[in-house]
């Protein structure tokens, strides 16, 4: 039965790795056979575009021919052809990264079975801080950007194209690499007998990595006047998460138990991460003013702006100039945080728990990690 179940697991893995190949292969050959498509008007605009005007600081970028141009303007890029690209996030490209992340999170239960693993839940919490090293990872970006490119062409401390390894969706890759470095340390020195457990040297690779990144802001702040430093607003979305969680998580727990049946203490972090994303974002787009900085932040996904301009159109003015108008974001990743927790019942686990961790795992990412940024970037106000 072990010989059937292990021959199993290899045709999937090569079933996967051959997948993998043939849409790598399909997007290589289509860029270079109808390039005016394929690579301009789908990978270079949604995708490598982005990220390209972003590490160079410019508004928007755009192909001419074949070369790579980027706007410094607003009418630079109002002017620019159907190929332009604007930094951050589309709904195209969302749904791009969303594939993505499930096809490398299959690759990774594979390598986990490849290591061996079977403390997955352990992996869970040893991997936490590398969700906040990832968040706190993109502000060193946008520090560069704050303090190294204040004019056109200016250089910067980190440059491009090593800048590009800071910036979404290629700062995933980054923060995968140092994880998986940190997992297979940590398995060789448990099984070397250096360390009982391997979740305990990944948590502290995971964790040195936040605090030195958290470090290099706090350096930034006291020695450059482009980097500010505002406690309260870190302080407002610490404590904001906390209590959102606690009482959702009172409330699963006095309606509804079976709801966490399945991932136990996993579920309270899910639901964290969810709330750091929610009240990150209603202070940073609505409280900043009130918590001491110059000004608020503007929304970075689709979403996020989606629901501003909900909240303005539906609710009247008398309202949103007393409670704001992001805090429906906030309501709907807690309902998510909670749609998450039930669906990975007992069930889940006992089929599949490699995948059941891996997934719950992109859904503290997808959550923490934005709302790490965004706390970040409003607290050093960068």
């Amino acid at each position: 039965m072990a010989a059937v179940t292990e021959r199993v697991e290899l045709d999937e893995e090569r079933a996967w790795a051959g997948g993998v190949l043939v849409a790598v292969s399909a997007l290589a050959g289509g860029s270079v056979l109808f390039p005016k498509v394929v690579w301009d008007g789908f990978l270079w605009k949604y995708f490598w575009g982005p990220v390209y005007a972003d590490a160079h600081g410019a508004r928007c970028a755009w192909r001419a021919g074949e070369a790579n141009q980027l706007g410094y303007t607003q009418s630079a890029c109002a002017g620019a052809p159907s190929s332009v690209a604007f930094p951050g996030y589309t709904l195209v490209s969302e749904v791009g990264y969303a594939v993505t992340l499930i096809v490398a999170l299959v690759g990774v239960a594979f390598l986990l079975q490849r290591l061996r693993i079977e403390r997955y839940r352990a992996m869970f919490f040893a991997l936490f801080p590398f969700v906040i090293f990832g968040g706190a990872l993109r502000v060193v970006e946008d520090v560069n950007d704050a303090v190294f490119a204040q004019s056109d062409g200016a250089v910067r401390l980190i440059a491009y194209p090593l800048n590009t390894l800071l910036i979404s969706p290629v700062i995933y890759f980054t923060v995968f690499v140092v994880a998986v470095l940190g997992l297979v340390l940590g398995v060789y020195l448990d099984r070397e007998g250096y360390a009982d457990g391997f979740e305990t040297p990944l948590a502290a690779v995971g964790t040195t990595a936040a605090t030195a990144t958290i470090g290099i802001l706090a350096f930034f702040a006291l020695t450059t006047p482009e980097v500010s430093f505002y406690p309260a607003i870190l302080l407002a979305v610490v404590a904001g998460s906390v209590v959102v969680t606690l009482l959702t998580w009172e409330g699963i727990e006095r309606f509804a138990p079976e709801l966490n049946a399945g991932t136990g203490t996993i579920g309270l972090l899910v639901i964290l991460g969810q709330a750091v994303d929610g009240v990150a974002n209603v202070v940073g787009l609505d409280w900043t003013v009130e918590l001491g900085a110059p000004g608020r932040l503007s929304p970075k996904h689709p979403v996020n702006a989606a629901v501003r301009d909900f909240s303005r159109a539906v609710f009247p003015a008398e309202v949103t100039n007393v409670v704001g108008v992001t805090w429906p974001f906030l309501l709907l990743k807690v309902v998510a945080a909670v749609f998450i927790v039930w669906i990975f019942n007992e069930e889940v686990f006992e089929d599949s728990p490699r995948f059941a961790i891996m997934l719950l795992l992109a859904a503290l990412a997808v959550g923490l990690g934005p709302g790490t940024r965004d706390a970040l970037r409003a607290t050093f106000w960068v």
